[in-house]
């Protein structure tokens, strides 16, 4: 279940920018991370340019941009994290286009006793799975 949060210094950024982000975003973590898009969401943040800096001085006429991403601990290899962080950049660049000379893109990976969601944790929906697939197997 990705939380993801996208900070974008453009208080003016289009609701086609905004929903193409939400939707990459959200089937990136699909292909990438093998999510669930019903599972996945997508919070995006607007900054004026005035508080978005790079190497402590502001973007100026690029957009700045950077994207993190909760995910449980354990359940994405390496490879799938570094597609998914690739695949956030390229869109971040196809949406954005002019970006600052760094744009980061970070995957939380919490423990799945401490992350969760409508009020259970990610520990708690494995072990439901599991006893759930247990039950129909016998």
């Amino acid at each position: 279940m990705p939380y993801i949060r996208v900070t974008v210094s453009d208080p003016e950024l289009p609701a086609a920018h905004r929903a193409a982000l939400a939707e990459g975003l959200t089937e990136l973590a699909v292909s990438a991370l093998g999510k669930d898009a019903a599972r996945t969401t997508v919070q995006l943040h607007t900054i004026p340019g005035t508080h978005y800096f790079v190497a402590g001085l502001p973007v100026g006429g690029a957009t700045g941009a950077h994207v993190e991403v909760s995910i449980t601990a354990g359940t994405n290899s390496a490879e799938e994290k570094a597609r998914f962080i690739a695949g956030a950049h390229a869109l971040l660049h196809e949406t954005l286009e002019l970006l600052p000379p760094l744009t980061g893109v970070a995957l939380h990976e919490l423990h799945p006793e401490s992350y969760g969601y409508n009020g259970i944790t990610q520990l708690d929906h494995y072990r439901r799975a599991a006893r759930a697939a247990e039950a129909r197997s016998s």
